[in-house]
This record gives structure tokens, sequence and C-alpha cells, in this order.
């Protein structure tokens, strides 16, 4: 077995230019692309079938079909042919995992969330999260989407990102003695964070 190279003898990481693309289940081919080419104007853009899985050498048949967003990224899926679709996490909540797009303006979004509805999509929104504003909703794959427009400029946030590091160690110092608490038997909750960013979504009963 070759030795390890010294991580200070390691190349530097390769710059991430920008998501290549997102890939997941899908159900039925059609579905999906009538859901993300007819109502969210994502166009169709490259199709790969095989029987085999070049990453793992698996007998595996598939279609694998890509949607293209304006900065030439994806979103893609695999349709394995059995018309099942993919299953929920048993201990993750429904809103956690989710695919974020970018709009450019809240009137786009605005309009977004009337076309989707026109066409039967439930849609929860339009939320201010101050730095953006989102509208959430499903596809025909149980994927949580969000579409976003963006309210912040790049000052304020390069304003954020300047406490992004202290903030999140914090919360890791927090955790590890959460850790110990919970090995120990002195507590059976889930951690809270040290601080809270929305307190308009407090119920008022909760508040000090």
């Amino acid at each position: 077995m070759a030795a390890l190279s010294p991580l200070s003898a390691l190349p530097p990481a390769a710059p991430i230019q920008q998501l290549h693309h997102f890939a997941y289940k899908a159900r039925d081919a059609e579905e999906t692309r009538h859901f993300y080419e007819d109502i969210l104007g994502l166009p169709l853009y490259h199709i790969i079938q095989s029987d085999y899985v070049p990453s793992t050498g698996e007998y595996c048949p598939y279609t694998h079909f890509f949607f293209r967003l304006q900065d030439g990224s994806f979103i893609a899926f695999f349709d394995l042919g059995d018309d099942l679709a993919a299953e929920p996490s048993p201990n993750t909540p429904a809103w956690v995992n989710h695919i974020a797009f970018r709009v450019n303006t809240v009137e786009e979004l605005e309009n977004a969330k009337v076309r989707l509805q026109a066409h039967g999509v439930e849609v929860l929104g339009v939320t201010d999260h101050h730095i953006f504003k989102s509208i959430y909703f499903f596809d025909p794959n149980g994927i949580r989407l969000e579409l976003s427009a963006q309210l912040a400029d790049a000052v304020q946030m390069a304003k954020e990102s300047t406490t992004a590091h202290a903030r999140l160690a914090e919360w890791t110092e927090r955790k590890k003695q959460w850790r110990s608490e919970r090995a120990a038997g002195k507590t059976g909750e889930t951690l809270k964070p040290q601080g809270n960013d929305r307190p308009e979504f407090v119920p008022e009963k909760t508040q000090a």
C-alpha cells in the first residue's frame, strides 16, 4: 500500500466554479419533464441511457436526463424503469432537504407562484428571509424545491460572511458540551442554537 502524502505536499484545492448538476431519482421521466420544462421553464438538454452504471459497474438499466439552468448548471434525474419514487428520509423533516433556485426579482418570484398554482401545485410563501424571499413547493418526485429572489447586495453578504466562522465555532463548542451531557444522561433534549435570527416566528407565549 502506497504511503499517503503529507498534507503540506498536497496540491491546492481545485477552484469549484459552480454546481454542475444535482441528480435524483424520478418516478417517471415524462412526468418529471412536464414539471421542469413545461411549468418551471427549464429546457430538457441531455440524456444518457445505459444498462450498467459507469462509476460502480453494477447492472442497473437507467435513463439519465438533464434540465439546464440559466448559468449552465443542471438538475438531473434517473428513471430506473420501476415506476417508484425515492423514499423520504425517515429521520428528517420534509422541509429540511431541498433544492433552491434563484430568480432575478421578487416580481418574478410572485409570477412563478401564480404559474405553479395554476397548474395545481401547492405553494408556500412568499416567505421573507431578510436577505432573500422564497416560495416552496414539491415536484412530482417528492423533492422540495425553493425559488428565491435575493434582497441583500454583495456588500451586505460580504459583511455576513465575516461572522460565519465564529458563529459556527460557537455552535460546535456547544454541541461538544451537549454530547458530553447526553452521554452522561444529563439531558435528553435536542440542542438549540445559541441565538435566534428569526424572533418574529416565536409564539408570544414562549418568549421571555
